[in-house]
Order: C-alpha cells, then structure tokens, then sequence
C-alpha cells in the first residue's frame, strides 16, 4: 500500500459536477492498493498517517498529529501510485491490486481511521475525480506500508 499525504487548509473531489467529498483543514490521502498488500498493509498505514507528527505546535514546530489536532482526512483511491515507470514509456501497472480488493481496501482503509476518531471523507472509487486542494505549507509525504509496494 502506498500513499501520498498533502496537508491541506481544504480540499475536495468532485464527480460529474458534483462535490463527492469534502474536508477543512487536514490531510488529503492519495491511496494506492498493490495486489500483495493484506489486512497488515491497511492497519499499519491508518496507524502511520493519523499518527504522524506533521502538524504546528504553539511554537510552530511540527510535532502534532492528525488525533491530536482533530483535523480531518480525505482519501482518495489512485491506482496510478503503482505506476512502475522504470522501463519504456508506458507504466505498468502489474503490482496494482484488482479493481475488487483494491475497493475493499480503500474502503476498509477509510474505515480504519474513522475508528481511530478521526472524520474521513472519501472519493467515489474508479470515477474519473477533479481533485482541489490548498497546500498547507506545503507538506507532501509518502508512505509506504512496504518497500517494494
């Protein structure tokens, strides 16, 4: 499982014209599925992202995370983060998991954090998304929940 985290002051996806999901200031989570992630994949990813300290303190260090400052997450499935694009010029996209599990684990993904307390707001997953955000800083992360995802 691989992720890219954007702090963001706001940011939203929109499907067909319509708004899909909403959030105020927290973290947009771009999320990719690989075939061989397992239920492992999912809970140490949700534990890493709402746990990271990439938020201000009162002296204006990073040094909270998304539980401390209950701001809120918006997750996004793009399967393109597998994208291997070392050889040609056309990625492959064989590590990706299938449309089927690659549902299930966003969903459960989205789920996972909503556990923890945090308030998600999600895509529609396979839809072609416009995806809007402002920058917080800007702060961008990856995470992965293996090396060779």
């Amino acid at each position: 499982m691989i992720t890219v985290i954007q702090r963001v002051k706001n940011a939203s996806v929109t499907v067909e014209g319509q708004t899909a999901g909403s959030i105020g200031p927290g973290l947009l989570v771009l999320l990719g599925v690989a075939e061989s992630d397992s239920e492992a994949d999912i809970t140490y990813v949700a534990d890493k992202v709402v746990n990271l300290r990439i938020f201000a303190d009162e002296k204006g260090k990073m040094n909270r995370s998304l539980l401390d400052t209950g701001k809120q997450m918006l997750v996004v499935s793009q399967f393109t983060l597998l994208g291997d694009c070392r050889k040609g010029r056309r990625p492959s996209f064989v590590k990706a998991a299938d449309p089927e599990k690659a549902k299930s684990f966003y969903l459960r993904f989205a789920e996972a954090v909503r556990k923890k307390g945090v308030y998600v707001e999600t895509g529609r997953f396979q839809a072609m998304m416009d995806v809007g955000l402002v920058n917080d800083g800007p702060v961008t992360l990856i995470v992965e929940s293996r090396p060779d995802s």
